[in-house]
């Protein structure tokens, strides 16, 4: 049995996420790790792809937008809060904070995040600007 845990959302980012995204690293069980991510006002992630994880965004505050593409689809949506969508393994993806505001989301990684390699560059349709 895993013992539960309890965790208030750091002040500060934990670490850079691969996309150059700033992120809290929460909290994680055998299936599935948590983080939370935030680009400020005007930033642009690095376009990536995940090797062997799919993730489950969800929206707090703030507005940007999402690219992802798998073969055969592609679209951009818009970053809002209350806006749910995933990324499923092996999808291309990358996000940017609308220019007069910061964009952050949490994240549920599925199965737990491996660490460095898991995120490998892609060409998206922006030019990145953070991290």
């Amino acid at each position: 049995m895993t013992d539960f845990a309890t965790l208030q959302l750091p002040t500060e980012p934990t670490v850079t996420a691969p996309d150059g995204s700033d992120a809290r690293v929460l909290l994680g069980l055998p299936g599935g790790s948590m983080a939370h991510f935030e680009l400020k006002a005007g930033q642009v992630a690095k376009a990536v792809v995940h090797r062997t994880v799919d993730e489950v965004w969800y929206v707090l505050a703030g507005r940007g937008e999402m690219w992802r593409s798998q073969v055969g689809r592609e679209e951009t949506v818009a970053l809002v809060p209350g806006v749910c969508l995933t990324i499923p393994v092996g999808t291309r993806f990358q996000f940017r904070a609308a220019a007069d505001q910061p964009v952050s989301a949490v994240a549920v990684t599925l199965p737990p995040w491996p660490g460095e390699g898991e995120a490998v560059f892609v060409e998206g349709p922006w030019a990145p600007s953070a991290g």
